[in-house]
């Protein structure tokens, strides 16, 4: 039996812990060959060093197969786990191509809900399913990870994909130590998850502090209700179903993570990296002028931090 291969594209706070517990178990297995696709000093850290992840779970450390930025040197996967950000993603999949045949399957866990579309601009043949991660995680230094809010679940699945495949990689995945959930009803869940990034994401970066301040001061408190208010109307113009108690669900999470944890996003504002800010907070404006509901809150600081991202360029 040939060995299955995934291959982790993006190995930053997301890809380096889910591919860090991917490679680090399956190392020398005979089963699961695990690839890292990663760019500069990274790259160079974790093929001289190995990947070093420092966890709430238990530290760990992993050597994958290979680590490359040149897909070619991997060949064709079997799975390819994309966890880049959400502006490299296209680009991203071009690169890819050296490592994609027909029977390829792409699951992208990034932030947002529109990645499935991005990917089948470049791939349309090919089996995208959908996903997205639970986890607070940063990448520290080249090579090493550090995981910091005790919560690790990716949650998965497919409009139109293969129940075996879905299946196998669901096991492969629990296998590795850590949680992947089905979905039945693909959309709900991610969007479930897009309540939560693009009202958090979106108000730490917005307002420059931390989720637990979100909660502390009221007014954060009253302004973070009206993002939920409007993408909550937005999501069920769109047809999504949620949870009726989604918003008490997201307060709930907020409040279980250290006071000073903060969004990826707002980490790329404060270091002056491009963000998410187009998939994150974007998108709930186009969607909502596309549906005609109105957004007027995060309008303003879907422009705001536009502002902000030009100010950080020039």
């Amino acid at each position: 039996m040939e060995k299955v291969k995934i291959a982790v594209a993006g190995i930053g706070g997301v890809g380096g812990y889910f591919g860090g517990k991917l490679a680090a178990r399956y190392a020398g297995s005979g089963e699961v060959a695990v690839y890292f696709i990663a760019r500069g000093e990274n790259e160079k850290a974790i093929r001289e060093n190995g990947l070093y992840v420092e966890s709430t779970k238990g530290n760990f450390s992993a050597r994958p197969e290979k680590v490359t930025s040149h897909p070619a040197e991997a060949g064709k996967m079997d799975l390819i786990l994309c966890c880049t950000k959400g502006y490299d993603l296209e680009e991203m999949m071009v690169q890819l191509k050296p490592c994609i045949h027909p029977g390829t399957v792409i699951l992208p866990v990034l932030n947002g809900v529109d990645s499935r579309e991005k990917i089948k601009k470049v791939l349309p043949e090919n089996e995208i399913w959908e996903g997205c991660a639970y986890i607070v995680s940063r990448l520290a230094a080249p090579g090493f990870i550090k995981e910091t809010g005790n919560i690790t679940i990716i949650d998965f699945g497919a409009r139109e994909g293969t129940r075996e495949k879905l299946t196998l990689f669901r096991n492969i995945f629990n296998r590795a130590g850590f949680e992947a959930r089905l979905a039945e009803n693909v959309l709900d869940t991610i969007w479930e998850k897009y309540t939560f990034i693009a009202t958090v994401a979106t108000l730490t970066s917005y307002l420059d502090t931390s989720v637990g301040n979100l909660l502390d001061k009221e007014e954060n408190k009253n302004l973070l209700l009206s993002l939920f208010r409007e993408l909550l109307a937005v999501a069920k113009a769109h047809g999504v179903k949620l949870p009726e108690n989604i918003v008490q669900k997201n307060l709930d999470i907020m409040a279980s993570l250290p006071y000073e944890t903060t969004a990826s996003m707002h980490t790329d504002y404060l270091n002056g990296k491009p963000t998410e800010v187009e998939s994150i907070t974007g998108y709930v404006v186009r969607l909502g002028r596309k549906l005609g509901v109105p957004t007027p809150v995060y309008e303003k600081i879907y422009a705001a931090l536009l502002q902000k991202s030009a100010n950080a360029a020039s």
